[in-house]
Order: C-alpha cells, then structure tokens, then sequence
C-alpha cells in the first residue's frame, strides 16, 4: 500500500471562494507587542545550593493526570490546574503576584510531545493578566520550543541570563527584537536565535493565526511529492532526501537551521492529543469548510481504566471521527492496536514517508525506513487544516564506529554513550 497525498476535501456545498485569504485572515502582520515585565521566579537545585534545577521535564510541568480534556469548551482547565503541581504547588498563585520570568537551568522541558505543559502555563499566565516568559539554559526540550512558539509562548534561551538571576530580581523582555534584561542587575541578553519562518510565526501571534493566513492558498494548492534526480541524492543523506521531496516550496534550501514547509504523508494523533489537535483544526478552517487532511487518530492512551474524566477525553476524538467520517485503518478504536504498531500494521507507514506524529515516540518510523519525529498538537491541527507542516532541519554529526561491540552491548546503549559525550545527562 502507497500512502497519497491528496489535495483538500471540501465539505458539501462549501466554495473555496468563500474561504478567507492572506489579505482577510488576521496574523498577516506582526503583533509584537509592548515590553513585557515581571519578576523571577526561579526553580533550584535542592540538592545543589545556588544552582537553577536542569532537566525539568513535561511530566513536572504537567503532570499525567492533568493532560485530560473533558470537553473542547473547557480544553485547558485541568492543564492550568497542573501546572507544576509537585515540582511548585503554589505557582499560580505567585504568577498572580507577578512572578512571571519563569527561571529554570539547562533542558528545560524535555520528554513528552505533550502540548498541554506550554498551553497550561500560558494559561496561568492569561489567568492572572500576564504574559509569561521562560528563561532557561541550552537544550530546552524541542517540541516544547516549537509548541511554545506555536502558541505565542515567550522563550529565551541564555545560560548567562540563567546564572545570573537571583530571587526578587526585575526582568523585562521586548518582544520586538527579544532582548531580555535583568533590570535589577542592570544586564541585557540576546537569546538564542530563531530561524525566520519560527520568528514569522512567532510575530503573526502563534501558528493557529499562520494557519489562517495560509489556508485558502493551501485547499487550492495541489500537493506534489517529487524526488531528486541521482546526481543530487548523493549529496543528501537519506533523511535529506525525504525533506527534499516533501518540500511545498520546491526551491527552498535543505539545510541546518532551515524551516521548510513539509508535505505529510500522515498526521497521526493519540486520544491524548486529539482533543487540542481538533480545536486548531477547527480554529484555522472555521470547523465547517474541509476534512481534515492526511488523519490518523490511536485511541490507546485514556482507555479502558473506567475514569469518566478519560472516557469523556476519547469521546472528543470519536464525535470528530464520526462527523468527518474517519473510519479503520485511520481510526483505531480502543483495542484496535498500539499507536506506533497499529499505522505501521496497517501499511500506512511506509518507506519514504513523512510523518510528523503528536507523540514523542513518532520517531519510531524511521525503522519502516521512513521520517518520523514527534510535534505538538497545533503542529498536527495546522497540518489537518493545510496538509504541511514546518519543519526547522537540525545539524547533522557522522559517526564512524570502529571495533565489534561487546557483549549484550544494543544500539540503545551506543546512543547513551555518545549522548554523554554530547551533553546530556
């Protein structure tokens, strides 16, 4: 079975003329913003006096239990309510009392693609009149980042602004050029750089905004998946060539650090991250124009543990399934299979494919030879809307590995053996 690519499907009675355009859709231009100010509000190392806290994950900043929609109307309630609920107990109450610089150490927010740990705080922050702005050091989680971006969440990068910051300290942030400044310290920085197309996305107010404004020039466009002559595939590693193909934009450069436009060949989803996948959907198309484009939905997570918070959290995906007619192998029910088996199980993963899937275990296709990586909810909703995703191509290392490994010695342990060469911990 050959996955296609197929153009938008309009709802009956819909005219494309009707659809919105660049020139209609709110976000065509850049909603920077005034400067925004708060104080620190610093997570440490309890084990390390002095010391920001590294390696927060999204579980702590959203804990399982928290990642529960029992309706599209109240999305986000119980991801405020959790926000830091052990790591920080009162954090929302001190973002009400203006602590809204969110100060962490190195790999702020890594783990899970879990969307709701930016969405909840920005929550908070809404809550309490407030933009919020997290600070942190190197290796902040990447699907955070993008999710962050996304959403019109504010992230700095800059392990200088990170060791300096002390509790009580006055920070500010200009959403213009993204300076942030310590002003109790009297210190400015610039934090690590964005590409254009994420600074674009980043100025229009958040990807739901993008969406909009891309829409109808998306549901008139014909999706074309072309794959480079010889000549030009040696130079490209096989991940390269399928980023190359999927390119909307045919004379866009694939390189590192480059955000490209990318066909999908499929855009799974879990019962987790349907729910916020479905609103995105719903606010870039108005949730009455098209089908969603290159769908999959695993009910495999909130399933059968007799909670009604959870069953109500599958019914959401379920009452989208039905309206749209989503019907096996693109709609697994609870006991169908396992997300990362069930696609695959069903042919409708397959070599070459491109599927950005909203769970971090997406990258899990790259063994059925195809590109597979984990985004975010909105992420997969705009590309439901648009049949593409962005895609922001990572630097390349090559490894030669020489010798026989040892004994009981996997691939996993040569990942973690060179991911404590490179960083991680």
């Amino acid at each position: 079975m050959v996955q296609v690519i197929r153009p938008a499907e309009l709802l009956p009675g819909v005219d494309v003329k009707r659809i919105p355009g660049p020139e209609d859709a709110d976000g065509s231009r850049s909603q920077a913003g005034a400067v925004i100010r708060g104080n620190a509000l610093i997570f440490w190392d309890s084990k390390v006096p002095g010391k920001k806290l590294d390696a927060i994950d999204t579980d702590q900043i959203t804990p399982a239990n928290d990642c529960v929609s029992e309706s599209l109307d109240t999305l986000d309630h119980r991801w405020k309510a959790g926000s830091f609920r052990f790591l920080m107990p009162d954090f929302r109450e001190r973002v009400r009392r203006g602590e809204s610089f969110i100060v962490a150490g190195d790999r702020f927010a890594i783990g899970s693609s879990r969307e709701m740990s930016p969405a909840g705080l920005k929550g908070v922050g809404e809550e309490a009149g407030r933009e919020l702005v997290i600070v942190c050091g190197a290796g902040m989680g990447d699907i955070f980042r993008r999710n962050a971006l996304n959403l019109g969440l504010h992230v700095v990068q800059s392990r200088a602004a990170v060791e300096d910051a002390q509790e009580g300290d006055a920070f500010s942030f200009d959403p213009e050029t993204r300076t942030l400044t310590n002003e109790t310290r009297r210190k400015s920085y610039e934090p690590a750089a964005l590409s254009p197309a994420e600074d674009d996305i980043r100025r229009s107010g958040g990807i739901i905004k993008i969406g909009r404004r891309e829409f109808r020039d998306a549901v008139l466009r014909t999706p074309d998946i072309s794959w480079p002559d010889a000549a030009t595939a040696r130079g490209l590693t096989s991940t390269e060539q399928i980023l190359w193909a999927h390119r909307v934009d045919k004379d866009a450069a694939v390189r590192a650090g480059a955000t490209l436009r990318l066909y999908a060949d499929l855009l799974p989803a879990s019962d987790g991250t349907a729910p916020f996948s479905i609103h995105t959907f719903n606010q870039i198309t108005g949730g009455d124009t098209i089908r969603p484009r290159q769908i999959a939905v695993a009910n495999d997570h909130f399933v059968f543990n007799h909670r009604e918070a959870d069953d109500k959290q599958t019914a959401i995906g379920k009452q989208f399934a039905e309206l749209h007619g989503i019907t096996r192998p693109h709609y697994a029910t609870p006991g169908d299979g396992i997300f990362h088996f069930y696609f695959p199980e069903q042919g409708l993963v397959v070599p070459g494919a491109l599927i950005p899937g909203a769970d971090s275990h997406s990258r899990a296709y790259g063994a059925y030879g195809a590109l597979g990586y984990g985004v975010g909810s909105t992420t997969l909703g705009f590309g439901w809307a648009t049949g593409y995703v962005y895609f922001t191509v990572a630097a390349q290392r090559r490894v030669v590995f020489k010798g026989r490994l040892q004994p009981w010695v996997s691939g996993k342990d040569v990942v973690l053996a060179l991911l404590s060469r490179w960083g991680a911990k």
